[in-house]
């Protein structure tokens, strides 16, 4: 491990701090800064000459400067001869961009894996992405992570019996998730009929599959944006009778008022992971943060010693 570095961008020095904890490792020393005119500029502190170097950076809010600030960390490590760079992103911005749904669109997702490539990373870590066909935007290998353990292993604590239990997809995209939860959690499946309008306004009005009548739904998504969508699909949950509801989600981007959403919903617990860093104005009783900073250090220490990432989720 002794040529393994850890290094953190501005976006959630907390997150790479947990990861080096678990490693063991220090935390490597890199100044990233702004100059006046709002330019990023970095300098590293330490030498990384053939050294197997990792940069933690979700590109969360605010995406552009988060984004732009990786591509330079990586830029910055190519130049200084590091051996091998692995752009730790736990949540990838412009995920929701992967295909061209109506005419004159960008593929933007596509546009950020070129970026990341050409600015000179040798591989990338993930998690959750929006879409899984995104791994094949990338001209390099990419280990993609999920999530579904550590939530699953809260949500086993709570003790609740099988037959009690109905999994909730909110949309169809999303029922292969829902399938993996229920082969963990057990219980029956539903889906929500959700149907978009425009890039922020749907709707929800009708369940498809198992009864929710005096059950636990356990509605699972990999991002919550405005929470708009999900707080509308547990409104459709609780009128057809659902005694609790909780929300599961990787990442929880919690933008515009996605806060008020979940206050003023009949969700009981809204379940996140730290991919993105919480702002504290966002802390509310309702949600609770799981750490994924073992299972990202766990990956991390495979990929340093050429071992299958794939067995974690065995």
């Amino acid at each position: 491990m002794n040529s393994l570095k850890l290094f953190s961008g501005r976006a959630h020095k907390e997150l790479t701090r947990r990861m080096c904890e678990y490693l063991g490792l220090p935390l490597g020393r890199v100044m990233t800064g702004n100059f006046p005119d709002g330019e990023i500029f970095c300098k590293i502190d330490e030498d990384v000459r053939g050294r197997d170097v990792f940069i933690v950076q979700p590109t969360g809010p605010p995406v552009n400067e988060n984004l732009m600030e990786l591509l330079i960390l990586i830029e910055c490590f190519k130049r200084a001869s590091a051996e091998r760079i692995t752009a730790v992103v736990p949540y990838f911005g412009y995920a929701r961009q992967d295909r061209k749904d109506e005419g004159r669109v960008p593929i933007t997702a596509k546009l950020v894996a070129n970026l990341i490539t050409r600015a000179g990373a040798d591989r990338v870590l993930t998690m959750d992405l929006h879409a899984a066909q995104i791994q094949g935007f990338f001209d390099i290998p990419v280990d993609h992570l999920y999530a579904a353990p550590v939530i699953d292993e809260h949500l086993e604590k709570m003790n609740f019996r099988s037959e009690d239990i109905v999994v909730v997809s909110p949309d169809e995209g999303s029922i292969k998730r829902a399938l993996t939860h229920m082969q963990h959690l057990g219980g029956q499946l539903a889906i929500i009929d959700k149907r978009r309008s425009d890039a922020e306004k749907t709707s929800q009005e009708h369940i498809i599959g198992a009864s929710v009548d005096g059950k636990v739904a356990l509605i699972f998504d990999d991002m919550i944006s405005t929470g708009s969508s999900i707080c509308g699909a547990a409104e459709v949950m609780h009128e057809h009778g659902a005694k609790k509801i909780y929300v599961a989600a990787t990442h929880g981007i919690l933008c515009g008022e996605a806060v008020e959403h979940f206050e003023n919903s009949p969700i009981d617990e809204l379940i996140i992971t730290d991919t993105i860093p919480l702002a504290a104005e966002k802390t509310i009783d309702k949600i609770t943060v799981l750490s994924v900073a073992p299972l990202l250090g766990e990956a991390i220490k495979r990929i340093h010693r050429n071992e299958s990432v794939s067995r974690l989720f065995v």
